[in-house]
Formats: structure tokens, sequence, C-alpha cells
């Protein structure tokens, strides 16, 4: 458990880095978001996964 709250506590951090030094690339990027077609979404969404995955294998290896 101890684990996933790192994980979460992570990705909040990156998140809220996102929000406060480019606020504006994250609207532009949000405008854009819907011309994007739903394959390349679900390839960039599997994509991450498999990244993340790959991380988390390789460090706690």
């Amino acid at each position: 458990m101890s684990d996933f709250l790192t994980g979460l506590a992570f990705f909040l951090i990156i998140e809220g880095l996102v929000y406060a030094l480019a606020p504006l690339v994250l609207v532009e990027m949000a405008k854009r978001l819907p011309y994007v077609p739903e394959y390349q979404l679900r390839l960039a969404g599997v994509t991450s996964v498999a990244m993340g995955v790959g991380l988390v294998w390789l460090v706690r290896g």
C-alpha cells in the first residue's frame, strides 16, 4: 500500500507541476485533443502503460 501511495503522490506532483509551470500549453493541448483520432489516443495510452510497467519491472527487478 505504501508503494501505491508513493506512486500516487508522484503522479500528483507531476500533474501539479504541469498546471503550475505551463498552464497555457495545457490549455492548447486540450483544445487540440478532440481532433486527435481515437486510435492515436489509444496507442499513446497503451504505450504509456507499457513503458510504466517496464520501468517498474526494471526498478523492482
